[in-house]
């Protein structure tokens, strides 16, 4: 098992690594939309969501693969009402890819934040 750190991302602030690979597969750790220049957090869902996967397809690349790699992804929302306009954003990000996911909507989140979400992806 490896840990796999960026220097392109804050240091994590919770006893976890931001991903961690094993047998060829990356774990990716729920990211939240907080922007790592602002620290601020984008106002509606679409921009969130944007800066989620954007999180996340930094961490893939960090880590020697990509977002056509991916797997699986878990998908946490504060409201039902959202799956719309995330899946919407989703889907302009993976295009003809389609990993297996889930939505799953949840109580508060923390900063506020509307969605987290997080992957799990293999490297060649």
């Amino acid at each position: 098992m490896k840990t796999i750190h960026t220097d392109r991302m804050p240091a994590v602030k919770g006893h976890y690594s931001p991903v961690v690979e094993h047998g060829g597969l990356l774990y990716l750790s729920g990211q939240v939309p907080i922007d790592p220049a602002t620290l601020k957090v984008p106002e509606t869902i679409e921009k969130q969501t944007e800066l989620v996967l954007s999180k996340i397809d930094l961490l893939l690349k960090e880590s020697g693969s990509s977002r056509s790699n991916v797997l699986q992804v878990r998908i946490y929302i504060t409201d039902m009402d959202y799956w719309d306009q995330v899946n919407q954003v989703y889907a302009g990000f993976f295009g003809k890819h389609k990993p297996a996911r889930c939505i799953i909507p949840v109580g508060k989140l923390h900063y506020g934040c509307l969605i987290e979400a997080e992957a799990v992806a293999f490297v060649k």
